[in-house]
């Protein structure tokens, strides 16, 4: 059983608290991160969101309550607690990485992805929920925390995006999105702002990306795979970018859905989607991780190198 417990009597003993959400962050980190220093707060704590990087995270995230407050930072600032929120393992916490390792007693880690070995005197990894919102969600009731509007708006972002709008996860997924629907969210407004705004300029990127996918075959594999260089990163925004690898994954008469994404040259952030696969135990494989049907990892080398790396991996599994 996951430790809710030892992970609210942690919090409870806490004056200050530091919230770090992953870097390359989605809406589940920062819905993570906003949602726990809302109810810290509310809790009568001291408490700062953090995200280990110094380029900002994507706009349409920020329509999330309290993500405006989130600060971008390469130290810790003097607090009782770190409580990492969503991130899969160390590194996931960038510039923070050293800091927290080095406060590692006093850290809690708060996450759903089956792949992290965790890192923190509490470990509250639950690789049942569909998402680290839900986790907070279970740890809330533990604290006695109030599910007000803007805590309920950052707890439902993190479920809508990582279950892919509710396409995958148990009931008890359904029956947490309705009591934070019972808050009065305009969950419409939610669902537009985190998926369904774009520009012409990211309709455009998206193009040249998608006619690009190539099949690839390994063992039993099929691999519907598109190539994001840096050239064309940088032509569109972020959530344009990590949306691509929706499209590539269940394509007819494939089982594997790839991305590559140049970030700088040779250095590749690889999304990795399947409806019928285990792509954590694959992303672990590769240095990565994830949960079941959604997970990722860093691949350094031309695209043939990383892309034959991973077809190595597919088959020898």
């Amino acid at each position: 059983m996951p430790p809710y417990a030892e992970a609210a009597a942690a919090i409870e003993a806490a004056h200050s608290v530091a919230v770090i959400g992953h870097v390359r962050a989605d809406a589940d980190a920062i819905g993570s991160v906003c949602a726990t220093v809302g109810a810290l707060r509310q809790l009568g704590k001291q408490a700062v969101g953090l995200i280990g990087q110094s380029h900002p995270f994507a706009d349409n995230l920020r329509t999330i309550p309290g993500a405006e407050e989130i600060a971008l930072a390469d130290s810790l600032p003097d607090v009782d607690l770190i409580i990492t929120v969503d991130c899969g393992s160390l590194d996931r916490t960038g510039t923070l990485a050293t800091a927290v390792s080095a406060r590692a007693q006093d850290t809690v880690v708060i996450d759903h992805h089956a792949s992290n070995p965790g890192f923190g005197r509490v470990d509250l990894i639950d690789v049942q929920a569909e998402s680290t919102t839900t986790v907070l969600g279970r740890l809330f009731e533990h604290l006695g925390v109030t599910l007000d509007q803007p805590i309920a708006h950052a707890l439902y972002a993190g479920v809508l995006t990582d279950t892919g709008s509710f396409r995958w996860g148990s009931p008890q997924m359904h029956t947490f999105a309705a009591r934070l629907m019972e808050t009065g969210l305009d969950v419409r407004s939610i669902a537009v702002d985190l998926l369904d705004s774009g520009t012409v300029v990211d309709l455009r990127m998206m193009g040249r990306a998608l006619s690009s996918v190539e099949v690839h075959e390994a063992g039993d594999y099929r691999l519907a795979v598109i190539v994001a260089d840096h050239d064309l990163i940088r032509t569109g925004s972020l959530p344009a970018v990590e949306g691509l690898v929706d499209f590539v994954r269940s394509l007819q008469g494939t089982n594997l859905g790839v991305v590559f994404k140049e970030s700088l040259p040779d250095l590749w952030h690889v999304s990795l989607r399947s409806n019928q696969i285990n792509v954590a135990l694959l992303a672990v494989a590769l240095g990565g991780g994830g949960h079941t049907p959604a997970a990722g990892y860093t691949a350094h080398g031309t695209i043939e190198e990383v892309l034959e790396e991973l077809l190595g991996e597919l088959r020898a599994s």
